[in-house]
């Protein structure tokens, strides 16, 4: 497998780990990556997921987010949905779940950093002032 755009295989192995879960369905409303022949290709959020004519098969539409946005329908398997990869016109493709990391707090470390910078003398040695704009006279 190749890594797009000069990125390391195992950086690619570990963002497919993080953003993506092979073992539950994407479903209505999920933003997912669709990868070709292992290049990522675009994103896109699944609008609708419809049974098909044939069994266990459906019609998933796809609103892909580029400029200028397009919708289309695919008939996929459930397994596809899940990272399973499959091929379309003779092309691998495989559409990952994407989701969004979770939002950490600061480390202590770069709070006990900002205080210390904000109590730096200024240029011409003396320490800066807080003037209030509510308190002026």
């Amino acid at each position: 497998m190749e890594a797009p755009l000069g990125v390391s295989q195992s950086r690619v192995l570990w963002l497919r780990i993080l953003y993506s879960s092979e073992y539950s369905m994407s479903k209505e409303g999920d933003l997912v990556l669709v990868t070709v022949e292992d290049t990522p290709a675009f994103f896109a959020r699944i609008e609708c997921i419809g049974p098909d004519v044939k069994p266990d098969w459906y019609q998933v539409t796809l609103l892909v987010l580029q400029v200028p946005v397009v919708e289309v329908t695919w008939i996929l398997k459930e397994e596809y949905l899940s990272g399973a990869s499959f091929t379309m016109g003779g092309k691998k493709v495989v559409i990952e779940l994407v989701v969004a990391p979770t939002k950490q707090p600061p480390p202590e470390q770069e709070e006990k950093s900002e205080r210390e910078t904000s109590k730096k003398p200024s240029l011409d040695g003396e320490t800066g002032k807080v003037i209030s704009l509510f308190e002026r006279k």
